[in-house]
């Protein structure tokens, strides 16, 4: 089975967040970077359905500036047999145009599955794996935490809303990645000195005109402080002596009232 993964790298989750000078971006001085984490859940079972099969390649494939290179030699040292970087030469381009460019990318190529990452993280948009989808005119199953590969056909487990739903698709298609549908494996030593070897296919950016345009990046407002109610539980032998449960209730309530303007 061949299957195309599709990354973003994005800054790393435990990164201090700030806006850029222009309002419209984030400074990136002393920001992390890396594979976006549902990405990593695409990637893991490309790579686990290639080993079962015993048969097919995993392409990574990335746009972005340089720096996506990193990200997909990262993901070629894990297990992935090569990657095709679209270079975005600094635009800025909206979901549809990052999917345009995908699907130009990967169309003609071999490929029985194209995986995402349920959504990017940072934008967290969900959009452009079904863009894809759309564009290229195959199925698309999101969301996914349980994965086969059968005969000409794919089998998928989704949670919904109470329940988990069970989907069937023809191959070719597009499956975007959920938490839980594997543990993402390490580069070892010796991934990580043969994706050295390993090609890069390198290709520009094609430009759209953006459907929507960012106006405006502004972070949230700081928390607020909180209280600590002192209360204890009476059966802790460690605050059990000065436990005041009552006490702390109505103290709570007061704040809701008073300060929160809750209730």
């Amino acid at each position: 089975m061949n299957s195309i993964v599709c990354i973003a790298y994005v800054p790393d989750t435990e990164t201090k967040i700030r806006v850029a000078a222009d309002g419209k971006s984030i400074d990136e001085s002393d920001v992390k970077w890396i594979v976006s984490p549902y990405d990593e859940y695409a990637l893991e079972e490309a790579i686990k359905t290639k080993e079962s099969k015993g048969a097919g390649a995993v392409t990574v494939l990335s746009l972005g500036p340089e720096r996506a290179k990193t990200g997909i030699r990262e993901c070629l040292a894990r297990g992935a047999d090569d990657g095709i970087w679209i270079d975005s030469k600094g635009d800025a381009l909206d979901a549809l145009g990052v999917a345009r460019n995908i699907a130009a990318a990967v169309k003609d190529l071999p490929r029985d599955v194209v995986w995402f990452g349920q959504k990017g993280v940072g934008f967290d948009e969900s959009l452009v794996g079904p863009m894809v989808a759309e564009l290229l005119g195959v199925p698309h199953v999101a969301n996914v935490v349980k994965f086969e590969a059968g005969d000409g056909k794919v089998v998928c487990e989704r949670e919904i809303e109470g329940a988990h739903e069970h989907v069937e698709a023809p191959l070719p298609c597009v499956i975007t990645a959920q938490k839980g549908l594997n543990e993402p494996r390490y580069a070892s030593l010796k991934g990580i000195m043969a994706a050295k070897k390993k090609p890069i296919q390198e290709r520009a950016a094609e430009t759209f005109a953006p459907k929507t345009t960012l106006t405006r990046l502004e972070l949230p407002p700081p928390p607020k402080p909180c209280h600590f109610i002192p209360g204890g539980d009476p059966k802790s032998s460690a605050e059990g002596a000065a436990a005041d449960p009552a006490g702390a209730a109505r103290e709570l309530a007061r704040l809701l009232r008073e300060e929160a303007k809750v209730i």
